[in-house]
């Protein structure tokens, strides 16, 4: 058996070591590479989804809506998170007009960040490859390049993650409490970006520091106290504000129920999404509608929970391509770390990435309220670095035989993988999937033997490695490039033909039906007016599944998950005299409002917010609202039939039974002037 001496990293080394050529050019091609893949065709989404379109539209031309992340520019009620992802895109769109490329441009710079930020991080400790290929597996990951690509404040939430793992992993380089603080800081605007999701990576960053960390065991206690103190001030800050702002003068806090950002962090948006109680929700209940989903739908509305959740239909083309292979490099790399000191930075960096794909991955996996499959993409970091790290670990142990079987054994498992996600799309590039069986076989064989991992047969070993590892991640990143996203639910990849909920209000598929990608039983049908029961809603006469007609044909009124889309008769009519108007219109529902907002530029009121579940505004504000003459229209239909709340209803047939309907472009309108 031949000894193989691993060399130190950089940051081991007395004097770090000049950046190879190889390493400058590979760093040069993969952020150009990946900034023109993530910024290529973005005008082809249009508003995205124009939920958070409306807010940075408002936020862009008022700053207590900028502050708050209100809906509307009169700041009647704000969105269901809070608003530090919208701060970026509002303040391109002040500085470059309303566009989507003002909107989504940030988005995309903010995945070369994240790429280019990983990478580094996993150099440090690691080596150039190492980080080259971490920093190449997170930009091909397909949900990775939808969500930077979208307008939803994932894209932001990673960054920060990663960063949060970044400064960790110099704290326990060093053992200055500085990177501790700065670690919670990371933490606490992740809270500001997507509230208790970014709390997910708290336990492996707590983990991390509490095993490696350098000073004695009470000291590293109280860094982490600190490092908790951190975050809540970073946090803290906003939401006491919020609290204490005089509620009658500052917009509803959306998604809550009592105006409350507390109520909405610990409730909807908080263990209400573990438990699957979310009050507020448009299908409320376990599961969101009921264990039994109200039809013995098994699983739930969101699909069947368990330890395979990320591997079905609706999230493994998402983001399971190289979930096996990372856990395995993840077991070997422990292993072979294991007689390091306790401080041992290369086993603190396997600890830290691989206790976030575990703690994440699991509680995606057994959560019964609301999930979408673009949640996965928080998983794509710690899978990248775990194969960036793990191949390199094992690479330079391949004189091991034991070492070369775990190599093998990590391919074909991603062979396997592979084939499973690709025959779930047919259509989608037949040929692939038997090429990577051929390649991958291959490349699993020649692990085995040590002649062709040594010299010149090595780079062809590594080639048909990485070719079964990323082709097909790859394939389904240039669709999703490719493919235009719009409304409030979107998947990466090509049509599995499943019928998910995941394409529901998706302008690229308009694929309605069950989430999960689950079937139907057969002879079972969902209720009348359930989300993906095409032609089921008021004026959907062959047009979106959600209500309204097709995108800009006869006024596209919109719905719960995808915007509407107002005709030039209909941006007309609500532009006239606008000024005299605090709002030119109120909606039901905030995807109905935010088309005639974004084409309008003038502030459309959300009745209800998102789910138009809201108890904002009151019957009472609205009538004292009308009486004032602030509002101009009223716009007919909107959210889900049936689902909208006691206020929100109670408005609606307010306006219905006292003033006078007229038809524009097959859209109602109430004139509350008249």
């Amino acid at each position: 058996m031949t000894t193989t001496i691993e060399r130190p990293s950089a940051a081991e080394s007395s004097a770090p070591a000049a950046t190879p050529r190889w390493e400058l050019i590979g760093l040069v091609a993969l952020l150009f590479g990946t900034g023109v893949a993530y910024i290529w065709g973005l005008g082809a989404s249009g508003w995205a989804n124009s939920f958070y379109s409306a807010a940075i539209q408002a936020g862009s031309v008022s700053w207590k809506a900028f502050f708050f992340g209100s809906s509307d520019a009169a700041n009647s009620i704000t969105v269901d998170k809070p608003p530090m992802s919208l701060w970026l895109m509002s303040l391109s769109v002040r500085i470059f007009g309303l566009n989507t490329w003002a909107m989504l441009v940030p988005q995309a710079l903010l995945g070369v960040a994240s790429v280019a930020l990983l990478r580094a991080t996993v150099k440090r400790r690691f080596g150039g490859a190492a980080g080259l290929l971490a920093g190449l597996v997170l930009a091909v990951t397909p949900v990775a390049a939808l969500m930077f690509r979208f307008n939803n404040p994932d894209a932001l939430l990673v960054l920060l993650m990663i960063a949060s793992v970044w400064a960790l992993l110099r704290g326990v380089e060093t053992g200055k409490t500085k990177w501790l603080l700065i670690t919670g800081m990371f933490v606490g605007f992740g809270f500001l970006t997507k509230q208790l999701q970014v709390m997910l990576v708290v336990p492996p960053l707590a983990l991390t520091y509490l095993i490696a960390g350098p000073p004695k065991f009470l000291t590293r206690l109280l860094q982490l106290f600190g490092a908790l103190g951190a975050m809540i001030v970073s946090a803290g800050w906003w939401i006491l504000i919020v609290e204490f702002w005089p509620a009658s003068s500052r917009p509803w806090v959306g998604g809550s129920q009592n105006n409350s950002i507390l109520e909405l962090t610990l409730g909807y948006n908080g263990f209400g999404r573990l438990s699957g109680d979310e009050t507020g929700s448009v299908t409320p209940g376990r599961g969101g509608m009921g264990g039994d989903m109200a039809g013995g739908m098994p699983g739930g509305i969101w699909g069947e929970t368990g330890i395979f959740r990320m591997f079905d239909a609706s999230q493994g083309g998402q983001i399971a391509w190289l979930i096996p292979a990372a856990l395995i490099l993840l077991v070997v790399g422990l292993v072979l770390r294991g007689t390091t000191p306790r401080t041992d930075g290369q086993r603190a960096s396997l600890i830290v990435w691989g206790s976030w794909l575990l703690v994440t991955g699991l509680t995606f996996s057994f959560m019964a309220g609301i999930l979408h499959a673009y949640y996965t993409v928080a998983l794509a970091p710690a899978v990248a670095a775990l194969i960036g790290i793990g191949s390199v670990l094992l690479w330079r142990r391949r004189d091991t035989y034991w070492v070369r079987v775990a190599m093998a054994v990590a391919v074909a498992s991603t062979v396997a993988m592979a084939w499973v996600l690709l025959s779930r799309s047919e259509s989608f590039v037949p040929w692939l999937k038997w090429a990577i069986l051929v390649v991958g076989i291959l490349a699993a064989v020649a692990l085995l033997v040590p002649a062709l991992t040594r010299g010149r047969l090595a780079a062809a070993s590594i080639l048909a490695v990485m070719f079964a590892g990323l082709a097909g991640p790859t394939a389904y990143a240039v669709d999703t490039v490719n493919t235009p996203h719009t409304g409030a639910i979107v998947s990466a990849g090509p049509n599995t033909g499943m019928r998910g909920f995941g394409g529901m209000g998706e302008g690229r598929r308009g694929q309605g039906g069950l989430p999960g990608g689950m079937q139907l039983p057969v002879g079972m049908q969902l209720p009348a007016g359930f989300p993906g029961q095409a032609g089921q809603l008021p004026g959907a006469d062959g047009g979106s599944e959600m209500g309204g007609t097709a995108r800009g044909m006869g006024g596209g009124m919109g719905g719960l998950l995808e915007g509407s889309a107002p005709t030039a008769a209909i941006t007309e009519m609500l532009e006239q005299d606008a000024d005299s108007y605090t709002w030119v219109a109120a909606a039901i529902g905030a995807n109905t409002a935010a088309g005639y907002q974004l084409a309008t530029e003038d502030p459309v009121m959300p009745v209800g917010g998102f789910n138009g579940t809201d108890p904002s505004p009151t019957l009472a504000q609205f009538q004292q609202y009308v009486a004032d003459g602030q509002i101009h229209y009223f716009i007919g239909g909107g959210g889900m039939p049936g689902m909208a709340s006691g206020t929100s209803a109670e408005i609606s047939a307010w306006v219905t039974e006292n003033f006078t309907a007229t038809t524009v472009d097959n859209v109602t309108f109430y004139d509350l002037t008249q």
